[in-house]
């Protein structure tokens, strides 16, 4: 033993860590690091990717500096290397777990040690962790929403997730879409049998809902939803739910309903930054055992900025073209596939200051006469259309589109928007002047 060898610290650490993070949290990441050797001041710790080497230092490296510090007197470095595990073994120790822990509801693949955490989603995964380690103690309901493919639904799952296993399967969890939860309802109407659905939800101890924007325009579906609420809120239990939008922004839902939604925590999830897009494509590759270059991933992060639903969909493309083909993955290969995937990406990511100019433009104004605070309806009726076309081209909420336009309130968004909508089914020129400034918007973002 030298003089500099920290393993009896690194123990310890693990004892005091242990006791301080869920089970389920533990074993996800700290059971997958090995104490490999250490110099004066630095200890080396292996890890099985450079994917989970990426979440451990974002996630637990301030905390394991500072409590190697402690135990040791010493200002610790952590340095990390690679280790590619036995995949047969590890399958098999997976399989034996998931035999045993698998829950019939949820994908298998949509837990939190496959979300990768970024800028854009740190706060909901955070809570959605937070939430999985006492459900029904906070946050209580918990909503998620934003647009599409921006990892709704992989959240939601990973909460459900993480809670049947920490219970060794032993509570009550169900997850489903509300489309399904909605013809599950009506199939107890005609069966005759309402007290079966609501014995069945009204005993659970964490419901999961995706996709609540379905329920609009439902109304006995809202009452029975309503009652099944209560009775789970009034039980402590945890109900955690997902929307393409906030609920203040859905239409034909109850007051009452809206009210329930909102008095726990609501969470928006934008797209995802650079880095966070590298470190999901990085992540996917790995699961795969698929061989393909840093820089080729790098092209793919720059060019596909709109959501980690369209990152996948490249991978999985450019992997069948080179399977098919038994080609290496080039970058030249990469650019020439991609093609489409890279053009429709930069158009859904188009900046609310290039829509503001090129309707500014249009009506021979100033951009910022937009985000201005004067309400002649010569500037009011452009920035009305401006709101209207930053809702259809992007996946900001009236919130942020509010902010983007002079701090404004999202009530105010959202009416502009819906006097837009109301001129394009009584203007029959509004939809030609609509598309025209959408067509030149799209013409400046595809340069």
């Amino acid at each position: 033993m030298n003089s500099w060898n920290y393993e009896v610290f690194w123990k310890e650490m693990l004892n005091q860590i242990k006791n301080s993070i869920s089970k389920e949290e533990f074993s996800m990441w700290f059971n997958n690091i090995s104490y490999c050797s250490s110099e004066e001041n630095t200890i080396v710790l292996s890890v099985p990717s450079n994917f989970f080497m990426d979440q451990v230092k974002q996630r637990y490296l301030p905390l394991i500096k500072e409590t190697m510090g402690e135990l040791s007197g010493d200002k610790i470095n952590i340095s990390f290397t690679v280790t590619k595990k036995n995949i047969k073994e590890e399958n098999s120790k997976q399989n034996n777990i998931e035999e045993i822990k698998k829950h019939p509801d949820l994908r298998e693949d949509y837990s939190f040690k496959t979300f990768v955490i970024g800028e854009n989603n740190s706060f909901a995964a955070n809570a959605a962790i937070s939430i999985s380690k006492n459900p029904g103690s906070n946050y209580n309901p918990f909503l998620i929403y934003g647009g599409v493919g921006l990892g709704k639904t992989h959240l939601l799952q990973a909460i459900g997730h993480a809670v049947h296993e920490n219970s060794d399967g032993k509570r009550k969890i169900v997850f489903i879409t509300a489309e399904n939860f909605t013809n599950e309802f009506i199939t107890s109407l005609q069966k005759n049998k309402p007290h079966t659905f609501k014995n069945k939800y009204r005993s659970l101890d964490l419901l999961l809902i995706d996709d609540i924007h379905f329920f609009q325009n439902k109304e006995g579906l809202q009452e029975e939803l309503f009652h099944t609420f209560n009775a789970l809120y009034g039980a402590k239990k945890q109900m955690v739910f997902t929307c393409d939008r906030p609920v203040s922004e859905l239409k034909n839902i109850t007051d009452r309903m809206k009210s329930r939604f909102e008095m726990g925590l609501n969470m928006e999830l934008n797209p995802p930054a650079f880095e966070t897009r590298l470190a999901i494509l990085k992540n996917k590759v790995e699961s795969l055992e698929t061989p393909i270059a840093d820089d080729i991933l790098e092209l793919m992060a720059q060019n596909i900025t709109s959501n980690v639903r369209d990152l996948e969909s490249a991978l999985k493309k450019l992997i069948a073209y080179t399977e098919l083909v038994n080609k290496k993955i080039t970058k030249e290969i990469a650019q020439k596939q991609l093609i489409d995937s890279f053009t429709t990406s930069k158009q859904g990511n188009i900046s609310v200051d290039l829509i503001q100019k090129k309707v500014a433009e249009y009506f021979n104004l100033s951009h910022v006469d937009l985000r201005g605070r004067k309400r002649t309806k010569a500037i009011a009726f452009p920035r009305q259309i401006a709101m209207y076309i930053t809702r259809e081209l992007t996946e900001y909420s009236t919130t942020e589109i509010g902010s983007d336009f002079g701090g404004r309130d999202h009530t105010t968004v959202i009416h502009g928007i819906q006097k837009i909508e109301g001129s394009l089914k009584s203007d029959p020129t509004m939809e030609a002047t609509i598309n025209n400034i959408i067509r030149s918007i799209k013409e400046q973002s595809s340069k």
